[in-house]
């Protein structure tokens, strides 16, 4: 066996995206600005997002991006373009095609520091053979700097970039701290930084960009940008605000031949995202999808080389919503490695049955979740416990079907009623339905904050985090009787000031991983993985981003560690490659740096990133089995998402 390679398949959570169901839509775009009508451009399969006009009006064609592949690709028209493949990369974004020319945010090739976006602009020629396209391959970003949301001038001649330079990421992400820079297509090394703090840059003509940012008055705005012709002047001209206070306006799309940029709002008392037209002269805002479909939230808005068309992306719900209408239990996701399969939950915490045949999730986090299995191909779902809030499963390795989940509000203080609960079950037939559960509490009521267990390789015992010290500290409990068997029944194996959380045994039992801030207990939200035996003895942390001692190394954030099915490497999810996009052109994501790595557990290095995209991926599971052909079954597509949270519209 290739110990270099981590093998199996791995289960895991992405926020939100089962859920988007997105399709482009454009509407023509009338002198008046009046009357609107909608067409729907993307076949419905997958989700569509992020597109671009190509050519003349007449034409409507098309470039976007689709995840139907398992990962983000970019299409062009109905066909896949060659470059944009899974074994080439797993992330492309915001693709331009202009005089022969694909230009794409990709994120294939790898930052050279820690905390650093892997995103960077490329450029490759349409008009070769399939087999010479990657050799005309060429990276317009220099290497070592990072840059999104690219944007051509109207010749052609000029680029805008959101980019951190070289810098790297501080760790925001409610506005990315990004410049706006500009560099001609001839010369791309001469870069030009035209305006600090700002994103998503819009040419209108060759002289003016707009961008968006967030204004002192805490308004997501959009301000525009009179470029001299030498960019090269010291102080760069001061961009001026073109959206009022009171509307939160961003993702600009501005036209060539007309005064009028289309960007996404979100006003008060409107719960959803809506594209209007801004006539930038007379300040007056047209509303555009509002009238068309007032209660599904709409992003991105592209409008066409003459100006003729507006395109933007929304859930493909409502009057036009042919195409998926299934949201799979279990869904194939492009892996990065050869031999390690990838499968995306429709829930959270995914924990695998001993014999790889069931898989138990939480569906939800509310009063209506509870626990679910679903058989490993994703054909047929049972409800285990409902009406009650669960997060965090554990399926007992020797007892046959019992798991171990948290019942009680997740991310809560330490005296919060949060309790281990054991789950045994049996089926009484085929149907989904046919299920009964016993609950059994193990934990007791007055101990407030108990959660995340992890049953140990021989089903005796549990361990789990409890906040009952006043503390989040890690306990050992038996698996059956918990602490109310008396003394015997619990005991502490971690102490101190500080959070220690999500333990994970080793499948030999010899070891637990675990997360904890216990290097810097003062910041609770820098996370790092530490291992230890499981009495609490021999602990010693795992450095993923840096040496110990480095600044990189205390920025970790490392959360949802488990172990591989062999013993050989450690999972998780980690903040290390910054942010792949501007989150705030997505719905919400809490977390969007969340991305999936595994490392050596013997400390070897071996560290590799397993996911790239805007989403945040979560509370993955190493199965210890090959996971059949997935059965297209699952829910209803409903479109349900929540903007980005942090926006708020009750100033």
């Amino acid at each position: 066996m290739d110990m270099d390679i981590p093998k199996g398949t791995i289960v895991f959570t992405t926020i939100g995206r089962p859920h988007y169901g997105f399709d482009v839509f454009s509407t023509p775009l009338p002198v008046n600005l009046q009357e609107f009508s909608e067409q729907r451009l993307t076949d419905g399969v997958s989700v569509n997002f992020n597109a671009q006009f190509i050519g003349p009006d007449e034409q409507h064609r098309l470039v976007y991006v689709s995840e139907r592949s398992g990962s983000s690709q970019i299409y062009l028209d109905s066909e896949p373009l060659p470059y944009s493949a899974p074994e080439i990369s797993l992330f492309h974004d915001r693709p331009i095609v202009r005089d022969g020319h694909l230009y794409f945010i990709s994120a294939h090739e790898t930052s050279d520091a820690s905390f650093k976006s892997w995103s960077a602009l490329y450029t490759l020629r349409l008009d070769v053979d399939d087999a010479a396209k990657t050799k005309t391959l060429s990276r317009l970003t220099p290497y070592g700097c990072v840059d999104y949301s690219p944007s051509l001038s109207q010749s052609g001649d000029l680029v805008a970039v959101a980019s951190y330079g070289f810098r790297p990421w501080a760790g925001e992400f409610h506005h990315l701290e990004t410049d706006i820079v500009v560099f001609r297509l001839s010369d791309p090394t001469n870069r030009w930084l035209v305006c600090s703090q700002g994103g998503w840059p819009t040419w209108s003509g060759d002289s003016v960009i707009y961008f968006h940012r967030q204004a002192d008055d805490g308004w997501w705005s959009i301000f525009r940008l009179d470029l001299p012709s030498k960019f090269d002047l010291s102080p760069p001209p001061a961009p001026q605000r073109v959206t009022p206070p009171g509307v939160h306006c961003f993702t600009p799309a501005a036209m060539h031949n007309r005064p009028q940029v289309a960007v996404a709002t979100r006003r008060k008392g409107d719960s959803y995202r809506h594209i209007e037209i801004l006539d930038v002269e007379s300040g007056k805002f047209y509303p555009v999808t509002k009238f068309l479909n007032p209660n599904i939230h709409h992003y991105n808005p592209f409008v066409s080389p003459q100006s003729g068309f507006l395109g933007y992306h929304r859930f493909r719900g409502g009057d036009s919503g042919e195409g998926e209408s299934i949201i799979p239990n279990l869904n194939l996701v492009s892996s990065p490695v050869k031999g390690l399969r990838m499968v995306r939950v429709n829930g959270g915490f995914p924990s695998v049955s001993p014999a790889g045949d069931l898989i138990a999730f939480n569906p939800v986090f509310d009063s209506n979740g509870g626990v679910d299995i679903v058989k490993s191909d994703g054909s047929k779902r049972w409800s285990l416990l409902k009406g009650r809030t669960s997060f965090y499963n554990s399926w007992s390795p020797k007892e046959k079907n019992v798991i171990f989940t948290s019942i009680g509000p997740i991310f809560d203080s330490v005296k919060a009623t949060v309790q281990i609960a054991r789950i045994s079950f049996d089926f009484k037939g085929d149907g989904e339905d046919d299920v009964e559960a016993e609950i059994k509490i193990l934990t007791k009521e007055e101990t407030g904050n108990n959660a995340f267990p992890s049953c140990s390789p021989d089903g005796k015992s549990v361990v789990f985090r409890s906040g009952r010290s006043g503390h989040k500290n890690l306990y050992v409990m038996d698996a059956v009787e918990g602490e109310f068997k008396g003394n015997s029944g619990i005991r502490q194996v971690t102490k101190g000031p500080w959070i220690d959380t999500m333990p994970s045994w080793s499948p030999d039992g010899n070891l637990i991983a675990f997360s904890s801030n216990r290097h810097n207990p003062d910041n609770a939200e820098a996370f790092s993985i530490y291992i230890m035996s499981p009495d609490g003895s021999n602990t010693r942390r795992i450095h993923v981003a840096g040496a110990e001692g480095s600044e990189e190394v205390d920025r970790e954030r490392i959360n949802h560690v488990c172990f591989s099915a062999d013993g050989e490497w450690l999972l998780f999810t980690s903040n290390i490659g910054g942010v792949t996009s501007d989150p705030i052109s997505l719905p919400n994501q809490f977390q969007p740096y969340g991305e999936l790595y595994v490392t050596r557990l013997d400390g070897t290095g071996g560290l590799r990133r397993l996911t790239w995209n805007g989403y945040e991926n979560g509370t993955p599971t190493w199965h210890p089995a090959t996971v059949p052909e997935l059965v297209n079954s699952g829910d209803k597509l409903l479109g349900r998402f929540d903007e980005p949270l942090w926006i708020k519209c009750d100033f």
